[in-house]
């Protein structure tokens, strides 16, 4: 059980409610993590999912999005955001002997993808900082200076949510990650 109570979603007014509602219509239902977020600081998931629309609109692939999303929570113990990350990057088409590998820290297979993956990594493991070698392995990888930032920009939202979830011990609603 979550340590944070959440208001009952269909009944609570206001700007929980609104986004709430707006989260329901878009995706279906309120995940756990967002509806704790919401329920004690809207204006934080607001953020959070503004900064998604902005990396949806960007250049990197949803495919690329998700693996550092799990890549992070991995890295972070956050049991919550694996499964979720780990559900929607195979939504978003990264296989699922893929995304063992990921998780398991090993090789994929995809030079590009593992690039990214060890790029990330070490983001984590030395909080934001990269040598010299780790810049010019990821730009040689193909990727470009915006998507450096778009890469920044999904580490720290995602850092927020792993950050958060473990606080609030959110119940994990998506599928489980054996």
């Amino acid at each position: 059980m979550s340590r944070l109570s959440v208001p009952n979603l269909e009944t609570v007014a206001g700007p929980s409610g609104q986004i709430y509602a707006q989260i329901k219509k878009a995706i279906g239902s309120v995940p756990n993590t967002f509806a704790a977020i919401a329920a004690h600081g809207p204006a934080a998931l607001k953020a959070v999912l503004a900064a998604d629309t902005v990396l949806a609109a960007g250049s990197l692939t949803k495919r690329d999005q998700e693996t550092i999303k799990l890549v992070i929570s991995e890295a972070a113990g956050c049991d919550y955001c694996v499964a979720a990350h780990n559900h929607l990057a195979k939504l978003a088409g990264v296989k699922p002997e893929e995304l063992k590998r990921i998780r398991e820290r090993r090789a994929t297979g995809d030079e590009k993808r593992d690039a990214l993956i060890r790029f990330v990594r070490k983001l984590a493991q030395f909080s934001g900082t990269v040598s010299d070698e780790d810049f010019a392995a990821i730009k040689s990888a193909g990727y470009s200076d915006a998507q450096l930032v778009e890469i920044s920009l999904a580490f720290a939202t995602t850092v927020f949510t792993n950050v958060f979830n473990r606080i609030n011990d959110t119940e994990i609603d998506f599928p489980a990650v054996a």
